[in-house]
Formats: structure tokens, C-alpha cells, sequence
């Protein structure tokens, strides 16, 4: 029987900044989410350049000048004709709690499928003056090599590791992170590395390996849109026709995540597994439905949505 590794305790182990669950299928693991970098570049104070004294960040109304506390700011959305619609926090969690507690897993793609372009800052590089030939020679010689160039460059006080890369017409340049900005994960409590150390059963590693298959698409940017902001405006303009005496109605059912415990891995993953099947063979009886009215009535079926499967799953906001 592998020994499970001891929790570390509050002092060693990294500050989680944020809790909920991965769903995966039927299956839900409860995560806490700990920031995975140490940001390394030399930090700057204001100052006053007559007395270098030191210079503070202040709250300060628009209105009066005057300094108000962090009790007294509140969140707001303008709506038209001027006025604000406030949001606390706890009612942004109650109209869209999935959102906020789980990372729900849609698909699974390639890594190779996932463009730069989706990257969190890229930029595009132009060329300027009379570059255009040599512009073009380094774009072109980059993609036919098949690699991409590895650069440094300062942007705003700060020295940048950066990735060039061959994207159409154009260069771009994506910021990546230092060596010594990972941080290292000794500090949390993670399961050991391999099948036998977790006690995993071959049948469990089959049926996991099936229900990846079955939920692994080709990437499209295009197929996600972000949700959790459309339910936001829908929240804001729900408050704004009530004259702010809005009921907050949950937009999907609150994921039991806090005590969730994976009892029972084989049972969730055939539940898993079984839906997705179901869910084929109910569009394989519509289309072959739809095929036979088609023979009798002479009209050509419908074409399916262009859309995954996976796509389709999602709810519209």
C-alpha cells in the first residue's frame, strides 16, 4: 500500500488564492489554486522629487478630492443615461457560482493546436524605415526552419525573456518567464508520480484514457466565448429594469465542491463514460430519423451544426 506524503504545515506550504474543483466529466476534484511565480524585477516607489519623501497610492473621490476608506467603495457598472448599477461580490457569486468554484474541462486538445496568437501578451513587431526586405528575409527564414527566436529586450524598466515568432504576416514577440520566477512546488501536498504510488486501477486508467479520447476535439478559439461577463451584464441589466430591487436568480445550479470526495473514481468515470454514449446514440437515432422522413418526403435532411459536440455542451450565458 503506497504511504501518502504529510500535509505541510501553514508556515511551509504556499497561500492558496482560490478553492473549488476541477470537473472532469462526472468527476469532481476539489484544487486550491497557488500562484506558480515570483516576479523578480526591481520594485519602484513613488517619490516626491523635492524631498524624495515617499509617495502613497490614495482612494480619492472624483467629486470632493477628499480620501475615502476601502469600506466605503463599492462596485459599479455605468448603464445608459449615466447612472450605476452596483454589484457586491457575493451576488456576482450567486448569479454565476460555477463559474467561480470550478474549472470545468470542455475538451482536450493537442498543445500544438493552441495558437500563440491566444497567448496572455503578445505583440506584433513592424518594421520601420526601409526593414521590409530584411523583415521579411528574418520572417520568412524563421518559418521555414521550423523554430522560433529566443530574445531579451527591456519594456518599461524591466528586462524581458522573450519568444519571436513567424505568425502570417507578421513577427511576434510573447513575454516568457525566468527560470528563477517558477516557483518550486516542494511546498505543497501533491500525490506522488506514477500509477502504482496512487494505488490506480488498470481498469480506472482505461476508462480516464476512453473519456479523454472521446472529449478531445481540435482546438477553435472561436468555439469559446467568456460567460461568466455575459452573465454579469445580463445581472447588471436584470438590477438596472428593477430599479436595483433585483432578485439575484442563480444562472446555473452551485457545484457541491466544499466536501467533495472521489469515493468511488470507477462508478463517476462509467457514469462518464456511459453519457457520452448516450448522448451519440441519441444524435445517431435523430439523424437516421431525420434520414427516413427525408425518403419519404423527398427533402434532404438537415445539416448538422458545425460546432463540436463540445461546444454545444456549453450554456449560453
Amino acid at each position: 500500500m503506497a504511504t501518502r506524503q504529510a500535509r505541510p504545515t501553514a508556515a511551509s506550504a504556499s497561500r492558496s488564492i482560490w478553492k473549488g474543483a476541477i470537473s472532469f466529466g462526472l468527476v469532481h476534484v476539489p484544487v486550491s489554486l497557488h500562484s506558480a511565480t515570483d516576479e523578480q524585477e526591481v520594485d519602484f516607489d513613488w517619490l516626491d522629487k523635492r524631498t524624495m519623501d515617499p509617495v502613497g497610492y490614495k482612494r480619492i473621490n472624483k467629486r470632493t478630492g477628499k480620501e475615502i476608506e476601502q469600506a466605503n467603495i463599492v462596485k459599479g457598472v455605468k448603464i445608459e443615461g449615466g447612472d450605476y448599477v452596483v454589484l457586491s461580490d457575493d451576488e456576482i457569486k450567486a448569479a454565476y457560482p460555477k463559474r467561480t468554484q470550478t474549472i470545468a474541462i470542455e475538451t482536450f486538445v493537442k498543445a500544438t493546436d493552441v495558437s500563440f496568437f491566444y497567448t496572455e501578451k503578445p505583440y506584433y513587431l513592424a518594421p520601420e524605415g526601409k526593414a521590409d526586405r530584411v523583415y521579411a528575409l528574418l520572417r520568412e527564414a524563421l518559418t521555414q526552419a521550423g523554430v522560433i527566436g529566443i530574445a531579451r529586450f527591456v519594456l518599461h524598466n524591466k528586462e524581458h525573456l522573450a519568444a519571436l515568432v513567424p505568425a502570417g504576416p507578421a513577427l511576434m514577440l510573447g513575454i516568457l518567464r525566468w527560470a528563477a520566477e517558477i516557483r518550486s512546488p516542494d511546498g505543497l501536498y501533491l500525490p506522488k508520480v506514477g500509477v502504482a504510488a496512487n494505488s490506480l486501477k488498470p481498469a480506472e486508467m482505461k476508462m480516464a484514457g476512453q473519456l479523454i479520447a472521446e472529449m478531445t476535439t481540435t482546438w477553435k478559439p472561436t468555439d469559446y466565448e467568456d460567460e461568466f461577463t455575459s452573465a454579469v451584464r445580463e445581472l447588471v441589466a436584470k438590477k438596472a429594469k428593477a430599479g436595483d430591487k433585483a432578485k439575484v436568480e442563480p444562472l446555473e445550479e452551485t457545484p457541491d465542491v466544499a466536501g467533495s470526495n472521489v469515493i468511488d473514481l470507477s462508478d463517476l468515470l462509467k457514469q462518464s463514460l456511459n453519457s457520452k454514449a448516450g448522448g451519440r446514440k441519441a444524435s445517431s437515432g435523430a439523424a437516421r430519423a431525420a434520414a427516413g422522413t427525408a425518403q419519404k418526403t423527398g427533402k434532404k435532411p438537415a445539416r448538422a451544426p458545425a460546432k463540436k459536440a463540445a461546444a454545444g455542451r456549453r450554456k449560453a450565458a
